[in-house]
């Protein structure tokens, strides 16, 4: 069965080109001819050849006032885009502007075991073929939901990419013994905070003194570790956590503007006076990267021995608690230690609270 021609091409060893003389009066935008390498599938190849013929009618209009239109973008944009699992990924981690490492570690686990395919080509039998290692090896429940809404937030952004009508086969799926697993994370008393904020205190210690400074704002380690001089505004007492190069945020709702109160202050001053670079925790700062995994270790060795195996995210934890105790409003919390609104979508609308209304509330849970 013979294949239609397809007009104004050109087939040659396998590759079907773009071939058209081009009218004198076009000849200084164009030359005398148009050649332009489209395809060698031949429906792609019709389709992208009628494309670029109705953008040059459309161009030609006036014979004295000729458009000049480019071709190859043309061409270039209605071909198929990327289309693998790994190309998605890190376009959306580009876009969404997060912590690149939880993201990315699920995805390459997901990868080794399942390929690195067409986002379409996964299917629900796929993500119960990565669940089931990840229980084998003994991962708590609510790492593998993490990873499997990793996977989910993915495949979401391709299919609306490509405009795929698709279920999302890492919707709704169950993860056996789900939270059975749950271990309630330990919180600091008041006696034991104002005990870690005193030693750090007299330590003088850089990393003990991180102690205090996540204590009483709530923030995550990472947020901290990646203080910039230029985020630290010792006159109005307050820290911005904003993304940068060296150092992206775990969501987009994460940004935001926080007051130094008490024992926190005081630490955010000793450690600027310890800081003579750009970076708050300038020596933790190496290869144009923040080195939070390494303070967090050392942080933590000091913390489980002295204060019986709670760690630094224990300290964000006992922030909620405290700030529940007064009765913060809800959205002033997850604006404050920077949570996801999950329950909460009218959190997401309008500037949200000041700094100094943040303060105000929580000078109430200030330690004295």
């Amino acid at each position: 069965m013979s294949i239609a021609h397809i007009q104004y091409t050109l087939h040659r060893s396998g590759t079907y080109y773009y071939n058209r003389r081009v009218p004198k009066y076009a000849n200084l935008l164009y030359g005398s001819f148009i050649r332009l390498a489209l395809s060698s599938d031949h429906e792609e190849a019709d389709s992208l050849a009628c494309r670029l013929s109705k953008a040059l009618e459309a161009a030609r209009g006036d014979p004295h006032h000729v458009g000049y239109i480019d071709l190859q973008k043309i061409v270039e944009s209605a071909k198929p885009r990327i289309t693998k699992l790994s190309e998605f990924a890190g376009e959306y981690i580009a876009l969404k502007a997060i912590e690149p490492k939880p993201l990315h570690s699920a995805v390459m686990s997901f990868i080794q075991l399942l390929g690195d395919r067409h986002v379409a080509e996964y299917g629900r039998e796929d993500l119960k073929a990565f669940i089931q290692p990840l229980l084998g090896k003994g991962n708590k429940t609510a790492t593998i939901r993490r990873r499997v809404n990793s996977i989910a937030a993915i495949l979401n952004y391709a299919y609306a990419e490509l405009d795929l009508e698709k279920r999302n086969p890492a919707s709704r799926l169950l993860i056996k013994g789900e939270g059975s697993d749950a271990h309630k994370r330990g919180t600091f008393s008041t006696e034991q905070l104002k005990t870690g904020y005193e030693e750090a205190f007299a330590s003088g210690n850089v990393i003990k003194l991180l102690m205090p400074i996540l204590g009483e704002t709530g923030c995550r380690l990472a947020e901290i570790v990646g203080l910039r001089t230029c985020d630290f505004d010792l006159e109005a007492g307050l820290i911005r956590i904003t993304p940068h190069a060296h150092r992206r945020l775990k969501t987009s709702g994460s940004e935001r503007a926080l007051p130094l109160i008490g024992y926190a202050h005081q630490a955010m001053h000793l450690v600027m006076q310890q800081s003579d670079r750009s970076f708050v925790f300038a020596r933790y700062v190496r290869d144009d990267k923040v080195v939070a995994t390494h303070v967090s270790n050392a942080l933590n060795v000091w913390l489980k021995r002295r204060f019986d195996n709670l760690t630094a995210h224990s300290l964000r934890h006992t922030m909620r608690d405290r700030l529940r105790a007064v009765m913060v409003p809800l959205e002033m919390i997850d604006q404050i230690g920077g949570w996801s609104s999950v329950n909460n979508i009218g959190s997401s609308y309008g500037e949200g609270y000041s700094v100094d209304q943040i303060r105000e509330w929580m000078n109430k849970i200030k330690l004295d």
